[in-house]
């Protein structure tokens, strides 16, 4: 059992450390609004890693080998919307305040239940991760002979791994945001995590 439950530890950190995309956005969402916001993001990367960790436990191969053929549609997907959100953060990092100042309401991803959400069904997008855990399912044999104890451990190991280090991602991000409180150190930080992104959207699309 313990075993099982180790494995999903690393088989976590192995999907969750690579820096992309997803872990650029906690981080500027910590930073531009409260590790609330971040943390519930970050819960949302965790979420859809323990869903598709318990996917491949309950057979990912067959399912890997179903969604591949739709795998590079999914990852474009993804790709616009990560650049519409880079693009949205930008615009209302430069765009003048609204009458009414801090009162006014929020919205994107702005919000710790928006960002859980919105952030849960990004992840969602990358096909990618059920194969990995599928592969490393195979790969231990529990496909074989399946223990629903030791699924369950796996896939609970594989959701905390996922959800230390995307809160590690969200309280770095909420330093940055106190060591940059003022409005300039604000749009710097929207702006550069706009543009990191972006970038990283446009290379995802480019991969495709």
């Amino acid at each position: 059992m313990t075993t099982a439950f180790l494995a999903g530890l690393v088989a976590g950190y192995g999907v969750a450390v690579p820096v992309g995309a997803i872990a650029v956005l906690i981080l500027g969402l910590s930073a531009r609004t409260s590790f609330r916001v971040g943390a519930s993001a970050a819960l949302g990367v965790a979420t859809a890693d323990g869903l598709y960790a318990a996917v491949a436990m309950l057979g990912g191969a067959a399912l890997a080998a179903l969604i591949a053929p739709v795998a590079g549609s999914l990852r474009a997907v993804a790709a616009v919307v990560l650049l519409a959100l880079a693009g949205h953060t930008a615009w209302r990092a430069l765009r003048p305040r609204a009458a009414g100042g801090p009162g006014r309401t929020r919205r994107g991803l702005d919000s710790p239940a928006r960002a859980f959400s919105g952030v849960l069904a990004l992840t969602l997008l990358n096909p990618a991760t059920v194969v990995y855990f599928a592969a490393l399912v195979l790969g231990r044999g529990d496909s074989a002979d399946p223990d629903p104890a030791a699924g369950a451990l796996f896939v609970l190991g594989a959701f905390l791994a996922s959800a230390s280090w995307q809160l590690l991602i969200a309280g770095g991000g909420t330093l940055v945001g106190r060591a940059l409180a003022g409005p300039r150190g604000r749009l710097v930080t929207a702006l550069v995590s706009s543009a990191i992104i972006a970038a990283l959207a446009v290379a995802t699309l480019l991969s495709t």
